[in-house]
């Protein structure tokens, strides 16, 4: 069962959050540990999915649109700040009563995972980084994904065409998937002319350049809950980075899946699962707090 939950961010952006539920046997399930997925740039809740379907047997499992993306408000405006996405993940914790959270973040969503973390202890339970980077990417990262989003074929004729190529022809990746063409085709949306993305390409670029300038090293140091650190062999965060992020943080622990790039969760579901479920038991994910 899955239901929509409307959400007020921080600045009165309306966002559209995501349940995923099945009826416990007993008890009540707002009393079961919370978790808020938090999807990467471009991406949206239903990204989460089957990991959601697996943690909603004994969790609490809310997945958000973040604002710009999916079903939740664009706009025009922004602000498409660190603030505003901490504030609006902070918001959702805190109305819909999830604290102590585990949040689990992939990509951009991670990022807005461990500031909140560092932001709010009292929030966080635990918290798991899918495949983001610590580090600045620089000017030179982000001039190169304008040039992708321009060179998009939009609009597609058809989901296939979609499929094909994000998931086979994009001459920007090294390896194309199968995988990579059914999370594009996720966040498409048919319009009158064919499918065109359901987000903004500018206002991508626009939450991009928030934190691609920068590095995040103080940030992750702050972070006092326990932190699993998760990366694709194939990914873009390196084996060396990730390891040093796992120093840094105060809590730190680091696991990898094989055979996944970037999308980790989207590649490997049982591979992402076998890697982060044990990390979810030991920090308490799994257990009913006692009232």
């Amino acid at each position: 069962m899955v239901r929509r939950i409307d959400v007020t961010g921080a600045d009165g952006a309306r966002l559209a959050a995501w349940e995923f539920a099945d009826p416990p046997k007993d008890g009540d399930p707002e009393q079961l540990p919370g978790v808020l997925l938090l999807h990467g740039l471009m991406g949206r809740s239903s990204h989460w999915a089957a990991t959601a379907r697996w943690l909603a047997e004994r969790h609490r499992a809310v997945a958000l649109d973040q604002r710009g993306h999916g079903r939740s408000e664009k706009p025009s405006d922004g602000p498409f700040s660190r603030d505003a996405y901490v504030a609006d993940a902070e918001a959702v914790v805190e109305q819909l009563g999830l604290a102590p959270v585990t949040l689990i973040g992939h990509s951009m969503g991670a990022l807005t995972a461990w500031q909140l973390a560092a932001k709010r202890p009292d929030l966080v339970r635990a918290l798991v980084v899918c495949d983001m980077r610590a580090s600045a990417l620089g000017a030179a990262s982000q001039r190169e994904w304008e040039d992708w989003f321009k060179a998009w074929p939009v609009p597609f004729a058809t989901l296939a065409d979609v499929r094909k190529w994000f998931g086979e022809d994009d001459p920007w990746v090294e390896r194309p998937s199968p995988a990579r063409g059914e999370f594009f085709a996720e966040v498409m949306a048919e319009r009158a002319d064919g499918w065109r993305p359901v987000f903004s390409r500018r206002q991508m670029l626009l939450s991009r350049a928030t934190w691609v300038y920068d590095a995040h090293w103080d940030e992750l140091s702050q972070v006092q809950c326990p932190t699993l650190v998760v990366r694709g062999l194939d990914g873009e965060l390196g084996r060396a980075e990730a390891q040093e992020m796992v120093r840094v943080l105060p809590r730190g622990q680091y696991a990898e899946v094989v055979d996944a790039g970037h999308l980790v969760h989207y590649d490997q579901p049982e591979g992402w699962r076998a890697a982060i479920e044990p990390f979810l038991e030991e920090t308490g994910g799994h257990t009913v707090p006692t009232p």
